[in-house]
């Protein structure tokens, strides 16, 4: 493949959606989101089906001639591997929100210990809200998503929030499109790590609740030029990742 160079108004080239999940899923293994084979995202084909990632493939590895296409009940249609067996929490959260364009569920390093402790961290810089969203707090463990009434439950209690912390176990996060679901992820688990640290050293003071207001009335897409660049690197690391043959 030629090698890409962006210019001011065109700052990736065109990408199919298997391409744009498989980089997501490779920017977000870089941010923290690597717990082995841990971790599903789903992009709506609008259909009642989904490209999603392939199961035992980490994010890191999966190319986009592995993504496969699922139905709502699980059945891969398309691909050569099955489907991750979490992603029934997927299943269940575009059957009661179809118009969610993507999700992404996994267990970072930072978005985890919050889990664990059942608590919502606070917003305390503007990197750590430039996702938008509201923020829910699913606080009680009824089990792996694997199963149907624990992701049912959980999708419940998730509600209409964009972001959410699954007790003793991860994070939630749904976005419009790939660039909103990239930008939450990133700010989320920015805003969880930077948290963590200004408890460590003794505390802080949260942004001002108009700000963090404002933030939260993003949804994710208006950072324009965010998702490219860390597209890129994704791009300049692997050259090979574009290649259809």
């Amino acid at each position: 493949m030629t090698a890409f160079v962006p210019t001011a108004d065109k700052l990736l080239p065109d990408l199919t959606p298997q391409e744009e999940l498989t980089i997501l899923a490779r920017t977000l293994w870089r941010e923290g989101y690597d717990d082995h084979l841990a971790g599903h995202i789903t992009i709506n084909r609008g259909d009642g089906t989904l490209w999603c990632n392939p199961w035992l493939m980490t994010w890191a590895e999966f190319r986009p001639a592995d993504v496969i296409v699922i139905d709502l009940e699980g059945r891969v249609l398309e691909g050569n591997w099955p489907m991750p067996p979490g992603a029934t929490i997927h299943l269940e959260l575009h059957k009661a929100r179809p118009g969610i364009g993507v999700v992404v569920h996994s267990h970072p390093r930072f978005g985890t210990v919050w889990a664990d402790m059942h608590r919502i961290p606070e917003m305390f810089d503007q990197s750590s809200g430039l996702g938008g969203g509201k923020v829910a707090l699913v606080d009680e463990y009824r089990g792996a998503v694997n199963d149907r009434g624990a992701a049912r439950a959980a999708v419940e209690a998730f509600g209409n929030a964009d972001l959410g912390l699954l007790a003793n176990h991860g994070v939630l996060i749904v976005g419009a499109n790939v660039r909103a679901a990239h930008q939450r992820a990133v700010a989320f688990e920015q805003r969880c790590r930077n948290a963590w640290y200004v408890e460590a050293a003794g505390g802080g003071v949260p942004l001002p609740e108009d700000v963090q207001e404002r933030f939260r009335a993003s949804d994710g897409t208006k950072f324009h030029g965010f998702w490219e660049v860390m597209a890129r690197q994704e791009l300049a690391a692997d050259p090979t990742l574009l290649d259809r043959c």
